[in-house]
């Protein structure tokens, strides 16, 4: 079917107001939503940058619902949050278990109620030479970093849908836009999570469901400690405290990317308009990378 010049002349006129918009909101951010009392879910919330966003959350005066594998450092998390004067639960999960999401996800619905804001945050990094990898190691960076998030968010999405409310919040990786060497695994799952966020992003558009938000954080390297020797000869390495707080503040805004530190949206951009061979360089010039930390003998 041909456009018309009404459908043409209309499009045009939507491109140059978002262009204008875009441009307004780099000035004026939009204000932060409200999120006392709202139930927030984490996952990975145990240390690193998952403890953070909890943190950051609770500071907030939100109510926090916290997932780990690892029930100690869930719980420490935990005493944490409730030292700051919130309500908190917590659960041991394991989110590339399929049934574990499930009864998990059943037991907060009966305990808890429907989540208002779902945080994609558990993730797993090895750092090494893909072909020195075993197999099963490939596989468990995507199941944890991947193929989780679509566990949780057929577990969740669905109440917001209905109430045409809520937002899910993936937590990627600067190396969802710029390949990393010995981080091959690691970058293509988040690749993968870049493109989750965008595809679920449209679909909840074509659903109808303007209520219901979808964000995908890129942060730079993050000292969490999940890799051990990050190299950049100009930008310092994050703190997971400096990711969460910038991470949840463009979240709160609504923005769709939300990139740490925000100056890298920039550089990003300014990337995309130079040859590969230019990037390659610049990359090596800034020392920009890792070195190999990867064990065989990791679980």
């Amino acid at each position: 079917m041909k456009a018309s010049v009404g459908e043409i002349i209309s499009l045009l006129m939507k491109i140059i107001y978002f262009y204008f918009e875009s441009f307004y909101r780099l000035i004026v951010p939009p204000a932060r939503q409200d999120v006392r009392g709202k139930k927030v879910l984490i996952t990975g919330a145990g240390h690193g940058i998952g403890r953070e966003l909890s943190l950051e959350f609770a500071r907030l005066g939100a109510s926090l619902i916290l997932w780990d594998i690892n029930k100690e450092n869930n719980e420490d998390t935990a005493d944490e949050v409730r030292r700051v004067g919130v309500t908190v639960h917590s659960y041991v999960c394991d989110v590339t278990s399929t049934d574990d999401v499930h009864n998990t996800a059943d037991r907060v619905r009966r305990e808890v109620g429907n989540v208002d804001i779902l945080v994609n945050n558990a993730g797993i990094l090895y750092g090494g030479p893909v072909l020195d990898m075993q197999e099963k190691h490939i596989r468990r960076t995507f199941e944890v970093n991947t193929l989780a998030h679509f566990w949780t968010v057929r577990e969740f999405l669905p109440p917001m849908l209905e109430a045409n409310k809520g937002v899910i919040m993936n937590i990627a990786s600067a190396s969802a836009k710029s390949g990393t060497a010995f981080l091959v695994d690691y970058s293509s799952s988040k690749y993968a999570v870049f493109g989750f966020t965008e595809a679920l992003r449209e679909e909840i558009d074509r659903l109808g469901k303007p209520g219901v938000q979808a964000t995908v954080v890129c942060p730079f390297f993050v000292d969490t400690g999940l890799c051990k020797y990050p190299k950049s000869r100009f930008d310092p390495i994050l703190t997971p405290k400096e990711t969460a707080v910038t991470a949840i503040d463009g979240m709160l805004r609504g923005e769709q990317e939300v990139y740490v530190p925000r100056r890298l949206w920039l550089q990003l951009r300014i990337g995309a308009l130079l040859p590969e061979k230019v990037i390659t360089h610049l990359k090596k010039f800034q020392r920009l990378g890792i070195d190999p930390q990867y064990n065989s003998k990791s679980g």
